[in-house]
């Protein structure tokens, strides 16, 4: 006796859960009744009934629900011979989804609805794109520069065999430029229309992330008819970045991802995760000099300076060679550190945050610290990294209005390689007598010139002086400057295609330890 197929009755539909089309599929080689709605596709097993005419199987228990959310692709799927590019056989949809996987990381995977109806396909296919099509925020079109000089020269295989590939997949178009020198992504920016685009990806490491998103921030200055000279009120950018990571420390990277994978952030920029960021201006008291997120005075600024001037070693020898000279040569820096704290209302503070409790009343009271810094850290976002897990500042966050600064006073070596031991730990790295954190709106350093020092420093200091200026280590970036540098934070300033990290556990490690 021929056994007859069974078709479950369609579950209740919820609130927006209204099913838009029925029909049945073959999916992973069994027959499935398919289900598709604006929020989910579901589908169950066909399964025959018993000779009795009971059904003893449990469909619900054996229901699989994809979110639609999750879904950035859908393909007819053809059968081609080699050769072919058009036409084909068809045999069904594939549908694309962004899959979480461990650590932070996401991939992709292909689920396969196999029907040789092409009207029962079409009409899937056209209601599958226009439910993608709904969901805000997922680009269209993209800017892309890659720089090709970058680390390993890992860039440019990167973007082309493992970004690309997904761009084209979830049909986005780009317009890619390869950078020939420094400053070139920067020049591009400045005459680019961005309206054109739906967002800008940098391929690289911190230096040409920080270039990137400087242009990006400058451009809407300039289209907003803003002086560039200097800016106290900056605009927001328009369009959203995006950071692939091709470099050494991909700070930013690791700070929006949680990790460097190329594919998790491919993803994230497909899937329209947008996290809005602070950012600060660096400016002399006349001059803007650099949007940014991170900065270093001292010893942070001094190893890159150094590293700079080795620009013909291999990049991991370059910089473990100005690490350990810039470290066995180790000299404080005479400056005054004016800032204005961050004001928090007295409900948001709490008990043990000594930094809260220290400036509750302070309202636009400039505080002043004048002394011998081995290195001052301004952080915008916390600046998460592979030698530093918990962050560089992980007492601030992406875009609470604040800037985290880390003021090093003179101490010798082996106490300074202990703070920096620290940072690779889970141990705070500031619970030592001679480092000090702030929680800061605005900050002023004024470096000073010193007296009274051999003629080994004093040639040392001199020289720095008269080239015009003292480094600065901006986002990875060198910049020097002789003048006092005002650094102002404004609150999410720029939009950024990742997640908050704030909710990660390498970052909620540090509510605990400080």
């Amino acid at each position: 006796e021929e056994r007859r197929r069974r078709v479950a009755p369609a579950p209740a539909a919820e609130a927006g859960e209204e099913p838009l089309l029925r029909g049945i599929f073959e999916i992973n080689k069994r027959s499935c009744d398919v289900v598709l709605s604006a929020r989910r596709l579901r589908w169950s097993p066909i399964l025959p009934e018993s000779p009795t005419g009971d059904s003893n199987t449990n469909m619900q228990a054996q229901e699989e629900i994809i979110e639609m959310k999750d879904v950035f692709s859908v393909k007819l799927k053809r059968r081609r011979f080699v050769g072919q590019k058009k036409g084909g056989t068809l045999l069904g949809i594939t549908i694309f989804k962004c899959l979480n996987k461990e650590e932070n990381k996401l991939t992709d995977c292909a689920i396969h609805l196999n029907n040789l109806s092409e009207d029962h396909c079409h009409s899937w296919f056209r209601h599958l794109k226009e439910i993608l099509n709904g969901f805000q925020n997922r680009p269209k079109s993209l800017k892309v520069f890659v720089n090709p000089s970058s680390h390993k020269r890992e860039a440019t295989h990167v973007y082309y065999e493992q970004v690309a590939p997904l761009f084209r997949l979830a049909n986005i178009k780009t317009d890619v430029t390869v950078t020939e020198y420094e400053g070139h992504a920067l020049s591009v920016l400045k005459e680019c229309e961005l309206q054109a685009f739906d967002g800008v990806v940098c391929v690289g490491g911190d230096g040409s992330v920080s270039e990137v998103a400087h242009g990006l921030l400058l451009k809407a200055q300039i289209d907003a008819g803003k002086d560039t000279e200097y800016i106290t009120t900056p605009v927001r950018a328009p369009v959203p970045l995006g950071v692939i990571a091709a470099g050494t420390t991909n700070i930013l990277a690791h700070t929006l991802h949680g990790i460097k994978h190329a594919v998790t952030a491919a993803l994230h920029i497909i899937m329209g995760h947008i996290q809005p960021v602070d950012v600060f201006t660096f400016s002399t008291p006349t001059k803007l000099l650099r949007f940014g997120f991170s900065a270093m005075f001292g010893f942070g600024a001094r190893t890159l300076a150094l590293a700079e001037k080795h620009r013909w070693m291999p990049s991991n020898q370059r910089k473990d060679f100005a690490f350990i000279k810039t470290l066995a040569d180790l000299k404080p820096e005479e400056c005054e550190l004016s800032f204005l704290p961050l004001q928090i209302p007295q409900e948001d503070s709490h008990e043990n945050d000594k930094i809260t409790l220290l400036y509750l009343g302070s309202k636009d009271q400039w505080h002043k610290i004048q002394g011998h810094f081995l290195n001052v850290s301004i952080m915008a976002i916390p600046c998460l990294c592979s030698m530093a897990p918990r962050g560089l500042a992980p007492n601030t966050r992406l875009n609470n209005g604040s800037m985290a600064l880390i003021v090093v006073q003179n101490t010798s070596r082996t106490e300074f390689i202990k703070h920096l031991k620290r940072y690779a730990s889970v141990k705070n790295q500031f619970n030592f007598p001679f480092v000090e954190t702030y929680t800061v709106q605005e900050i002023k350093v004024q470096p000073q010139l010193r007296s009274g020092l051999d003629a080994k420093e004093n040639t040392y200091l001199n020289a720095a002086s008269a080239e015009g200026n003292y480094p600065w280590n901006i986002d990875g970036h060198l910049v020097k400057e002789a003048s006092q540098i005002h650094v102002r934070v404004h609150p999410q300033l720029i939009n950024l295609y990742g997640v908050n990290t704030d909710d990660l556990e390498s970052s909620q490690a540090t509510c605990n330890c400080i």
